[in-house]
């Protein structure tokens, strides 16, 4: 007994794949930067992996600014780092700090968005 799916459920889904994908590269991105040990060739090899993964699906629209943001980041990052033919190891070494904060930015905006006082105000003062 095969299930069809409607085209609702399967773009759900979909979306759903593509945010798992996002999360996973900011966290793989912030291990890389926040480790000291981690070089440009880790880096890149790692990156490029996970960029991959997120092209698969470049035609899902996103529509929480906070994962906007964050495709919109992980596009530029890429662009400027591996795209970039001299981009070097001691460039590498420079950026790790600004995109940690950046990253911590990132993050900031999910959590606001995550958590509103407005919506617990209402319990404690009925």
């Amino acid at each position: 007994m095969s299930r069809k799916f409607t085209p609702k459920q399967i773009e759900k889904y979909k979306r759903q794949k593509y945010i798992a994908a996002i999360e996973k590269c900011t966290k793989n991105l912030f291990r890389l930067f926040r480790d000291k040990n981690s070089t440009f060739k880790d880096y890149q090899k790692k990156f490029t992996l996970i960029k991959k993964d997120l092209d698969k699906f470049n035609d899902i629209k996103l529509n929480s600014e906070y994962l906007q943001k964050t495709k919109e980041y992980i596009e530029e990052l890429y662009f400027k780092t591996i795209m970039n033919k001299n981009f070097s190891e001691d460039d590498y070494n420079q950026i790790k700090n600004k995109q940690l904060s950046n990253l911590n930015r990132l993050q900031k905006i999910k959590n606001r968005t995550k958590y509103s006082k407005e919506k617990y105000k209402n319990n404690f003062f009925k």
